[in-house]
């Protein structure tokens, strides 16, 4: 599908709204997130229009920001056709495009339509169950603890929990901005992959959106994720976009 453009900022917008970064500029169409977090978005800037020029003074003022902070710059741009001059311009700064990822877009009504069974309970915020999830056997634990403590932050996101003789299974987290609810954070124990429980989690999320008068939800995905399109396939997901990173070799 294409986005409007109001979509896009919105989306954008709802990003970074979900997972507080330190710090966030925007600058001449552009917003700017600035930090150490390990999640890409948080710490990313991404243009809010899918048509824009490319301004070599705004590239500039986007890396001095960064160099403020002792931070390396990192740009989240869209392969969009009205950005080719941006990316042809971070080419020639030196930046090369990496990790590409998938922003999707889908419905509630799509995501209960994935639950088999019983819905995630939803709570305020993540009990030692549905961290012990997240940090659990496959995962990497510093990574884990950055990304809980981005979803926590604002106070505002919810989180879903399914659980078996008491203990988490599977969990996620969902946030609401800018008219749209958005998709974090799934994890489902390594040894309970492939019964359907992420669909559960979906389907909780689902609820708390609507609870909210939202049914309009994204999220994003690793492209080279498998297992995880396909569950969002089946949720009724569409790709609205595809992004890179875009780096100096370190």
């Amino acid at each position: 599908m294409s986005p409007s453009p109001g979509d896009v900022a919105a989306i954008e917008r709802a990003t970074l709204a979900a997972l507080s970064p330190d710090a966030v500029e925007e600058i001449a169409g552009w917003l700017v997130a600035l930090g150490r977090a390990p999640a890409g978005r948080a710490k990313s800037a991404v243009p809010l229009s899918h048509e824009l020029s490319a301004d070599p003074a705004v590239l500039e003022e986007i890396e001095a920001a960064y160099a403020c902070r002792r931070l390396a710059p990192i740009f989240r741009i869209a392969d969009a056709p009205g950005l080719e001059g941006v990316r042809v311009a971070l080419a020639e700064r030196g930046y090369r495009p990496e990790q590409p990822t998938l922003v999707k877009v889908g419905t509630t009504a799509g995501m209960r339509a994935a639950g088999d069974h019983a819905p995630a309970e939803v709570a305020e915020a993540p009990d030692e169950h549905w961290k012990a999830v997240f940090l659990g056997p496959g995962f990497d634990p510093a990574d884990g603890e950055g990304r809980i403590a981005l979803l926590t932050r604002s106070g505002a996101n919810r989180f879903a929990t399914v659980r078996e003789s008491g203990a988490a299974v599977a969990v996620g987290a969902a946030a609401f901005a800018e008219g749209w609810a958005s998709v974090h954070g799934m994890r489902t124990a390594p040894d309970r992959r492939g019964q359907g429980l992420a669909g559960r989690v979906l389907a909780g999320l689902a609820r708390a959106a609507e609870q909210r008068g939202l049914s309009r939800v994204f999220l994003q995905v690793e492209e080279p994720n498998a297992p995880a399109r396909a569950l969002y396939r089946r949720a009724g997901f569409e790709s609205a976009w595809r992004y890179f990173y875009w780096k100096r070799p370190a």
